[in-house]
């Protein structure tokens, strides 16, 4: 059997693609690996309940998604989550229980905390002996996140290890790698020429607008502010908003669904207009591309927003019109846009997988 397990799960594409880029690493490097989407070995119902039920609450009903983010992170409340969490996981995840412990992996990587909190339970009861290696993939920490058992924490930024430290990890557990990113971000590219093989003009100033993976946000009245602009509007998985912007037809806009090269999408363009979604600007942040945010969801990306303001990096809150002067200032001043692609070098790792692995072997 393979020797190390990564292990994610499938709600919201960003711990997915961590674990993604963590393997492809791992592979790149020759070293034995598997990965796994937990929800797989769980039985179909809390499947469904978990992958839809995220979407459907961070969608349709974002403040109450909001109290129940809040209520879970209060200290007080943490031992009762914490019991009720490792009795509904425990009822649903048998099947992955037998799958890691039938495994004899030497270490284990988890880019979700689903995963973690059962891994944490089956090292600490002594089930298995692998090491537990948890990558959060916020640059804030939610109290989710703390899972007794846990070998070491690999964690964004400075401030999410203070937040640790804050919450009680020994120091010795936290290191500070970024959050895993394909290192296909990290290969140099000449903006110009990715323009051209994209088909956009190569020296127009390019906008790339950016949902999630839902298609959450009002891209299609962003859209509507820069119909003179070069645009790259990526929709996710929302086929109706692919299919307004197609009838628009403005042959500055290049509208595309879910892509599998972001990272040209990126090296193409000047600024990006996205949510604060962990894994997004962490790439964003390795192409050293400025950002405005829209709609960030209450809690995690609320709090990688406030993260991010504390270095200067990103705009977030304003209205449509605000979001388009903001980008339109940084397309009329090209000492505006350098200065805010210098101060993305501040949390940049573009080595995150490499430090991250350096904790696996």
């Amino acid at each position: 059997m393979p020797g190390i397990l990564v292990i994610h799960a499938s709600a919201g594409a960003g711990h997915r693609k961590a674990a993604e880029a963590l393997q492809h690493g791992l592979e790149a490097r020759g070293l034995a690996s598997v990965l796994v989407d937990a929800l797989d070995h769980t039985n179909f119902f809390f499947r469904l309940a978990y992958t839809r039920g995220y979407e459907f609450a961070v969608g349709k009903l974002p403040v109450i998604w909001a109290f129940f983010f809040a209520l879970t992170d209060q200290t007080w409340f943490l031992p009762v989550f914490r019991m009720v969490r490792r009795v509904y996981n425990g009822v649903n995840t048998g099947p992955l229980v037998e799958y890691i412990k039938t495994g004899k992996f030497e270490r284990i990587v988890v880019t979700h905390f689903l995963a973690a909190e059962v891994c944490g339970y089956l090292r600490r009861t002594g089930a298995i002996t692998a090491k537990v290696v948890v990558v959060v993939t916020d640059f804030d920490v939610h109290k989710i996140w703390l899972i007794p058992g846990v070998d070491e924490y690999c964690v964004a930024s400075e401030y999410t290890r203070g937040r640790l430290l804050a919450l009680g990890v020994d120091a010795a557990q936290i290191f500070v790698t970024g959050i895993p990113l394909d290192e296909k971000f990290t290969r140099p590219r000449h903006k110009q020429d990715v323009r051209r093989w994209l088909g956009l003009d190569a020296e127009a100033f390019t906008v790339l607008i950016s949902t999630s993976s839902f298609g959450f946000g009002p891209i299609e009245e962003l859209a509507g502010y820069f119909k003179d602009i070069q645009l790259i509007i990526i929709c996710g998985n929302n086929q109706r908003l692919r299919h307004c912007l197609d009838v628009q037809a403005n042959p500055r806009h290049k509208v595309c669904g879910f892509v599998d090269n972001m990272e040209e999408m990126m090296a193409a363009a000047d600024v990006m207009v996205t949510k604060p979604g962990g894994l997004s600007v962490t790439e964003a942040l390795a192409n050293n591309l400025p950002m405005v945010f829209f709609s960030a969801i209450p809690g995690q990306e609320a709090g990688n927003v406030r993260v991010l303001a504390a270095n200067g990096i990103g705009l977030s809150g304003l209205p449509l019109r605000d979001i388009a002067s903001e980008v339109l200032g940084m397309a009329a001043s090209p000492a505006a846009l350098a200065d805010a692609r210098e101060k993305t070098k501040k949390l940049a790792k573009p080595d995150s997988v490499r430090d991250v692995i350096a904790r696996l072997v």
